[in-house]
């Protein structure tokens, strides 16, 4: 067992179940304490952030940008090489650290027929160029939005139930983030009835392929204050279908999905999702 992997085994085991609950956990602000990361917006980038925590943000470029003034200057359609596109994360990615954020919720991997427009790429391969940009600068990328949108007719912002099929293409441009070693990947909310009924967020099956394909960083849900239902009820059974990060933008809902976590951490089940965490802590410094 490696220096960091004892690290990580030494710190888990001198966690609470309540520790542990919260670390899995991701927030818009204000955050209950202690949970593993804090989502920042537009509309509250100024609010205070808890100390110690990862700092998520949405810096995808074009409309999409927390920060209006930082790069990227142009949405991802509009950056026309591979080049292009590593130099545009880079910036990004000092940009983000010099304004204390340290992991970017892009590239969008989607492919280019999918129904997110302008922010998608030209190519997925320039969406992984753009990621391994992020990491040269110093931020962390988080792909997304797996296992692909490009089959959806509408997106899963829009309308609450899109349904979609896996296809090998959707899948290609994460197999080579996956190589190049991207920290993160973003679960969207498609439903793919080979999964099962409900969103990918919340299928087992998305999770499992995910790990098959290679990644062994974290997996995060898209936003799950979403989906229609109880954000409590959601955050127990994306944590048991696979998620090592569940996302909120209501610190309220984030507060809730803590508490009934809980028990799943008495019981060891968000061991291995923890411990992902710890290492994806440790990676971004």
């Amino acid at each position: 067992m490696g220096v960091a992997a004892v690290i990580t085994m030494a710190t888990l085991l001198g966690l609470t179940p309540h520790q542990k609950a919260a670390l899995v956990v991701v927030s818009g602000l204000p955050a209950p304490p202690g949970v593993g990361g804090v989502i920042v917006q537009g509309w509250n980038r100024d609010a205070p952030r808890p100390p110690g925590t990862l700092v998520f943000v949405d810096q995808e470029g074009g409309k999409v940008k927390t920060f209006p003034r930082l790069p990227p200057r142009s949405s991802a359609r509009a950056m026309r090489s591979g080049a292009a596109a590593f130099a545009s994360g880079r910036a990004t990615g000092v940009a983000l650290r010099a304004a204390d954020a340290d992991v970017d919720l892009a590239p969008v991997l989607d492919l280019p027929d999918g129904p997110l427009g302008s922010r998608q790429f030209r190519s997925p391969s320039f969406g992984v160029a753009f990621a391994r940009g992020l990491a040269a600068g110093g931020a962390g990328a988080c792909a997304k939005h797996f296992p692909g949108l490009g089959s959806l007719p509408f997106s899963t912002d829009e309308h609450p139930y899109v349904r979609g099929r896996v296809r090998e293409a959707d899948l290609a441009p994460y197999r080579s983030a996956i190589e190049g070693d991207v920290p993160c990947v973003m679960v969207g909310h498609g439903v793919y009835p080979s999964f099962g009924p409900r969103r990918a967020t919340l299928e087992p099956r998305s999770y499992r392929l995910l790990r098959e394909l290679g990644f062994e960083g974290v997996a995060i849900t898209d936003s799950l204050d979403v989906v229609r239902g109880h954000a409590t009820e959601w955050a127990v059974a994306a944590a048991r279908a696979g998620a090592d990060l569940l996302l909120f933008t209501s610190g309220k809902d984030a507060a809730r999905a803590v508490r009934v976590l809980v028990p799943l951490a008495r019981r060891g089940e968000l061991d291995e999702h923890v411990r992902r965490v710890l290492r994806f802590r440790a990676r971004l410094g």
